[in-house]
C-alpha cells in the first residue's frame, strides 16, 4: 500500500518550473526582450519559440501568457501573481489562456476549432493567447488552414507556438512570427540551478556530482533535473556523489581517459590493451569509448593554447589535469591520434570484429612515439621559420606512417 509520501512526490521539474522570467535558467536574452516588449507595449501578433528540448521553450510560453493578461504588472515587467488573471492562471482555469498540442492534434479540424475560439473576444482581461507547442506536427493542410488567422488575426489574439524544429516550418508561416532561438543551457548555469535545489530540499550534493550531471544533460534543464531526482532517489541518505552518478548515469569517468592517454604517451601498449578491456568488462559501448577518446584528444589540443582553453566546458578541478596533460602532450601527437581516431570512428559500423578494429588504433596510437621522433618536436604550436622542401617531405612521411 502507498504511503501518503510517496503520492505527494512531485517531480523536481514541475515543482521547480519558472514561474516568472526572472526565474528562467541561462535565456536572459529572450527574457529580457520579453519584458522590455510587455512594459513598452511594444507585443507581436504571433511568437515563435525555438530550441533543443528542455530549455524553457514551454515555461516561457505561459510566464508571457500570463505576464500578457497581469492586471498590477510590477515595475520590472513581472505578473503581479495576486490579481483575478494570475490566479486563475496559477490554477489553471484561465479562459483566456488556450493551449494546443500539436503532436496530437494536427489535423485540419483541430485547427479550425482553434480558429473558431478566436473569432470571440476575450469575457474578461485584454488578450486570448493560444500557446501551440510542437507546432511542426501540423499537416501542411492545417498550416493552411492555420495561415490566413495568423496573417489577420484580431487585435485582443496573440499566438506563441514553439518548437524543437524550425526547419520543418513553412517560411509562409516563420514570415509572420517574431522568431526567438533559445540556447542550449550552459553546464555551469545547470549546475548552479542544482546546487539551489539541492539546497531547498536539504540535499547534500558534491559539486564534481553536479557538475557532472550539467554535462550529461546537454543544455537540457529538464533532463538534467530527471537525472538530479533519479540521483537523490538511489542515495539513502539524500547525498549526490560523484561515484555514483557515474554507475547511475552510466558515464565513463575523464579518469580513464587521462590514464589511457598517459600510457599512449609513453608508447605503452600492453597497459593501454588492459585499459580498454577494463572498460569494456564495465560495460560501456565500445563506439562510445573511441568518440570520448576523440573528445578528449580535442580537449587536449584546445588547451595548447590560452585563446582556446575557453573552449574546454569543464569543472576547475577537470581543467586543470588537462592543461598538465596537455604541456605534455606534443602537438603533433594530438593531430595525429585525432586523424587515427576520426577513421576509427568512421568505419567502425563496417568493421567486422569492431574489438579489434579499436585495438588496432590504439597500437597506431601506442606506436606514434616511434614515428614521430618525439624528443625533436615541439610539444607546442611552432612558431619558427617555414620548414624547407626537404623537411616537408620528412615531416609528410612520418605523418602518413602513423596515419595509413
Amino acid at each position: 500500500m502507498l504511503t501518503c509520501g510517496m503520492e505527494n512526490f512531485v517531480v523536481s521539474a514541475r515543482k521547480y518550473r519558472p514561474a516568472t522570467f526572472d526565474t528562467v535558467v541561462g535565456q536572459e536574452h529572450i527574457t529580457t526582450t520579453l519584458k522590455n516588449a510587455i512594459k513598452t507595449n511594444h507585443l507581436a501578433q504571433a511568437f515563435l519559440f525555438c530550441g533543443p528540448r528542455g530549455v524553457g521553450k514551454t515555461t516561457c510560453a505561459r510566464i508571457l501568457a500570463k505576464t500578457i493578461n497581469c492586471h498590477n504588472l510590477t515595475p520590472e515587467g513581472e505578473a503581479c501573481n495576486e490579481c483575478e488573471s494570475c490566479t486563475s492562471f496559477n490554477q489553471s482555469a484561465s479562459f483566456n489562456i488556450h493551449e494546443l498540442d500539436a503532436a496530437s492534434n494536427n489535423s485540419v479540424e483541430d485547427i479550425r476549432n482553434l480558429i473558431d475560439q478566436v473569432r470571440y473576444p476575450p469575457q474578461s482581461g485584454k488578450y486570448k493567447i493560444y500557446i501551440i507547442d510542437e507546432v511542426h506536427m501540423l499537416s501542411s493542410a492545417a498550416f493552411n488552414a492555420f495561415l490566413k488567422t495568423l496573417e489577420e488575426p484580431p487585435s485582443y489574439a496573440i499566438f506563441i507556438l514553439a518548437t524543437t524544429e524550425k526547419h520543418k516550418i513553412l517560411p509562409t508561416i516563420l514570415s509572420r512570427c517574431q522568431i526567438f532561438d533559445f540556447n542550449r543551457i550552459q553546464p555551469q548555469h545547470i549546475a548552479s540551478h542544482l546546487a539551489s535545489i539541492a539546497q531547498k530540499e536539504s540535499i547534500t550534493a558534491e559539486s564534481d556530482a553536479l557538475d557532472l550531471i550539467a554535462q550529461k544533460a546537454d543544455g537540457g534543464l529538464r533532463d538534467a533535473l530527471s537525472m538530479f531526482d533519479l540521483n537523490v532517489t538511489f542515495s539513502a541518505d539524500r547525498t549526490i556523489r560523484y561515484k555514483e552518478v557515474l554507475d547511475n548515469l552510466h558515464i565513463l569517468d575523464y579518469d580513464y581517459y587521462f590514464k589511457l592517454t598517459d600510457q599512449l604517451l609513453t608508447g605503452d601498449l600492453t597497459q593501454s590493451l588492459l585499459t580498454l578491456d577494463e572498460i569494456l568488462r564495465k560495460g560501456f559501448d565500445v563506439h562510445q569509448f573511441v568518440v570520448g577518446l576523440c573528445r578528449h584528444f580535442r580537449d587536449l589540443l584546445v588547451c595548447k593554447d590560452q585563446a582556446t582553453v575557453q573552449l574546454l566546458q569543464v569543472t576547475e578541478n577537470v581543467r586543470r589535469q588537462y592543461l598538465e596533460q596537455s604541456a605534455k602532450a606534443p602537438m603533433s601527437f594530438l593531430l595525429s591520434a585525432l586523424s587515427i581516431g576520426g577513421q576509427c570512428d568512421i568505419n567502425f559500423k563496417q568493421a567486422k570484429d569492431q574489438r579489434l578494429h579499436v585495438e588496432l588504433a590504439l597500437m597506431k596510437l601506442a606506436n606514434l612515439r616511434n614515428v614521430l621522433d618525439w624528443n625533436t618536436l615541439p610539444t607546442t604550436a611552432p612558431s619558427e621559420a617555414p620548414l624547407n622542401g626537404a623537411e616537408k617531405k620528412t615531416a609528410y612521411h612520418r605523418l602518413t606512417e602513423a596515419n595509413p
